[in-house]
């Protein structure tokens, strides 16, 4: 899916070409900055942008008003759908994490490579993965290397980063992801692989570590910005 930037970036484009859009906002801070023509902002779980699985009248009262704002004649408009949808507050999976092996390793490179046989068998076990974005499974511990080196202090573009920041950790998450549903007993719930990968990995918490630090050094928002959960700001 493209990040609530990026679609009103989108919207923006398309009608600067005469084609009128309509954003549905999940974020609303990121709808107030970017301002797109028409945006109907949506307090729904993230994931979920018309509010109700299954329930199709919800949903379709959701487009019902979002098409109305065609109806504007000047903008930029935003305005809140009526309804306020909470999170369920689904707990953090309990999968075991494994003992250090090498204290002399980042605990999440150690974590991440202790962790490595796990990954296999889910790969196996499914038969694909969704790690690959920008690195394979071997250089995950060195993404997180890297990541542990600006938690630590280091300019975050001289700390070694293989790639873009986001989507390496696109391919970190999908590593644990798919572990978590191999360690853990039935499918993990909504939101349950992320909250136990930013609360109860090393490798979560070096994340946010990183985040953190390229925050305080200023750099660019969105490579730092977009490397977790806006819900983790």
């Amino acid at each position: 899916p493209l990040c609530p930037r990026t679609v009103c970036t989108l919207a923006h484009v398309f009608e600067a070409a005469g084609l009128a859009t309509i954003v549905l906002s999940s974020i609303r801070p990121v709808a107030e900055k970017m301002r797109p023509p028409r945006a109907l902002h949506c307090e729904f779980p993230l994931g979920r942008p018309l509010g109700k699985p299954l329930d199709s009248a919800f949903q379709h009262d959701v487009l019902k008003q979002a098409f109305t704002l065609l109806d504007r004649s000047e903008g930029p408009v935003l305005e809140d759908h009526p309804e306020v949808i909470q999170s369920a507050g689904v707990e953090a999976l309990s999968c075991p994490l494994p003992p250090r092996h090498d204290p002399d390793l980042p605990a999440a490179v150690d974590e991440a490579q202790a962790l490595r046989p796990a990954y296999d068998r889910a790969v196996a076990a499914a038969g694909r993965s969704s790690v690959g974005r920008v690195i394979g499974p071997d250089l995950v511990p060195d993404a997180l290397a890297a990541m542990a080196r600006i938690a630590g202090g280091s300019a975050w573009n001289e700390a070694g980063l293989p790639a873009d920041p986001i989507q390496l950790v696109l391919d970190i998450r999908s590593y644990y992801e798919e572990i978590a549903v191999e360690l853990a007993d039935g499918p993990p719930g909504p939101w349950a692989a992320e909250r136990w990968f930013f609360d109860k990995t090393e490798a979560g918490k070096t994340v946010l570590a990183a985040r953190r630090a390229m925050k305080a050094a200023e750099a660019p928002f969105p490579l730092w910005f977009y490397m977790a959960p806006a819900t983790r700001s």
